[in-house]
């Protein structure tokens, strides 16, 4: 059976499926685009669960503009938002729980040392 055919797609019109593992083919666009919306999700559900701002200024405009800074790397199982990996909201949180929310600044001068933890 191959990998990958050209198929229509309701959403994409012809475009690539590839084969999955329960051996149905899927269109790569739409699997993409269900990781994407997933990882947004995982986003928004961390930040509510972080509580919605950055822990040293209170910035709260962007969620883009928040990260999660792990408090003592040497805890760190993975980074939450590393290598486009889509994981459990179990595990995501107990990966949270070892992390402060920081804006990208207070986080870039945390990294500097400007901030201390």
């Amino acid at each position: 059976m191959e990998k990958e055919v050209i198929k229509e797609c309701k959403t994409h019109g012809d475009t690539t499926y590839i084969l999955r593992a329960d051996g149905r083919y899927r269109c790569k666009q739409c699997a993409t685009d269900s990781v994407i919306k997933r990882r947004k999700n995982i986003k928004t559900k961390s930040i509510e669960y972080k509580g919605g701002c950055c822990e040293v200024c209170g910035y709260d405009k962007c969620k883009e503009a928040l990260h999660f800074h792990h408090i003592n790397p040497d805890d760190k199982e993975f980074g939450i938002a590393a290598n486009g990996l889509t994981r459990g909201w179990e595990k995501v949180k107990r990966e949270l729980d070892k992390c402060i929310m920081v804006c990208a600044n207070c986080h870039a001068e945390i990294h500097a040392g400007f901030v201390e933890l």
